[in-house]
């Protein structure tokens, strides 16, 4: 596969995400949802992007998490030049680009939104807004919006740990970079012997 067409995916899973986060950037206010099936749900949050929501505590827990991206996009850039010179397998060189398309769509947010938007708190943002963005330069938040509460209800009482719970399948909200960076593993894992397979042969 050649880097041309291996550019061609990246280009466009950036252009869906990209697109997708300003609008709702700049058309929600934060916690806004819209219904569009008991399932499936268009939500408006925001997160500083760790999985799961999750962050890094301290002054520079954000900086440092972005910085640790920017490297580890280099990284995957690398190893995606590297494959199409060594004419990988089609399915390893498009699970690189579709990782690093999604990698590369939430540094974005990451490194450019606080200082290109204003916040969404009861108001819709505003894009290069007079006054200046909602944070600084590295400091920027990343836009979820896709949902899919596929079920709610209370956990029988017989299972350990979260017995009697009430629980959300699915509970994490997400983007297209996320979805991106999911496909590009779930497709390692699924294709490993296609991906590897020079390794498979030695072993």
């Amino acid at each position: 596969m050649s880097l041309k067409k291996a550019s061609f995916i990246i280009i466009l899973v950036l252009l869906i995400d990209q697109i997708s986060k300003v609008y709702i950037k700049t058309h929600f206010v934060l916690g806004e949802e819209i219904r569009v099936f008991d399932w499936f749900r268009i939500l408006f949050v925001e997160n500083e992007g760790m999985a799961w929501g999750a962050k890094i505590p301290g002054e520079y827990g954000k900086l440092f998490l972005t910085l640790f991206r920017l490297v580890a996009i280099v990284g995957i850039g690398y190893w995606l030049w590297d494959s199409v010179r060594k004419h990988a397998s089609r399915v390893l060189v498009v699970s690189i680009a579709l990782i690093f398309a999604g990698a590369f769509g939430n540094i974005i947010d990451s490194v450019f939104y606080g200082i290109i938007f204003d916040d969404s708190y009861h108001q819709l943002a505003s894009f290069m807004p007079a006054d200046g963005g909602y944070g600084t330069l590295f400091h920027g938040k990343v836009v979820d919006m896709l949902y899919f509460p596929l079920w709610k209800g209370y956990l029988p009482e017989w299972l350990p740990f979260w017995g009697g719970n009430y629980f959300t399948f699915f509970e994490p909200v997400f983007n297209i970079a996320d979805t991106s960076i999911s496909v590009g593993v779930i497709l390692l894992l699924l294709f490993h012997k296609k991906a590897f397979p020079k390794e498979e042969e030695e072993k």
